[in-house]
């Protein structure tokens, strides 16, 4: 386990999937390497829920996508237009497919290990961006199912950390319900994808700021 860290319980994450992506920006992404363990703070999110048309589990279950429909604060892994693997946590009722993609992070520790994955990129391209993030990581399809609230592998955690405000915007990269407004950030990150535009720094389509929830003492 990370030293200053300790495993997101289950009874803490919020029932809604918009509230959870907005939670999990300032946890952390824990991953236990070979050569050690890669600590990440999450900077940017995006909801995608059960009656949304650019959800995966949209038109119900198939076996990509079972994960979504299982209990919530599980590793939701799939591999994007055949290239990239994309890590998201699940949410909401058992049956009720919903998750929370994990777009961007703060590289916190194990840099070189996520170089070594990576390449020798710039530390803030590290893991901007989903496809990015998971290559650093090491996540694969071999992750689906994980439980994020127990340390092991692959986990979610909290070192109590204050944050900035959150701001939110439309979704990237998607053509159905392309407008609402499920995508959190943390502003002023400069480890945030995405367009300027949607970041806060120029006219946003659509952009709104909300207050951070109270964070958890680390123990």
């Amino acid at each position: 386990m990370h030293e200053i860290a300790r495993p997101l319980s289950r009874d803490e994450l919020p029932a809604g999937t918009a509230d959870l992506a907005r939670f999990l920006i300032g946890k952390l992404v824990l991953r236990a390497l070979p050569d050690g363990l890669a600590v990440a703070r999450i900077v940017e999110t995006e909801a995608y829920l059960a009656d949304d048309a650019a959800c995966h589990a949209f038109r119900g279950p198939t076996p990509r996508n079972r994960t979504m429909f299982g209990p919530p604060g599980h590793a939701y892994v799939y591999r994007a237009y055949g290239v990239c693997w994309m890590l998201n946590v699940t949410n909401a009722a058992v049956g009720v497919g919903e998750a929370v993609l994990i777009r961007a992070a703060e590289p916190i520790a194990g840099l070189d290990a996520m170089k070594r994955h990576r390449g020798d990129v710039p530390t803030r391209d590290l893991l901007r961006g989903p496809g990015r993030l998971a290559s650093a990581l090491a996540i694969d399809r071999s992750h689906d199912g994980a439980d994020l609230c127990v340390s092991g592998a692959l986990w979610l955690g909290t070192d109590g950390a204050a944050g900035g405000d959150i701001g939110t915007s439309t979704r990237i990269g998607i053509t159905r319900d392309a407008d609402l407004p499920l995508r959190f950030y943390e502003k002023g990150s400069r480890f945030v994808s995405g367009p300027a535009a949607l970041n806060g720094q120029g006219k946003a389509l659509i952009e709104r700021t909300v207050q951070r929830p109270p964070r958890s003492t680390a123990t």
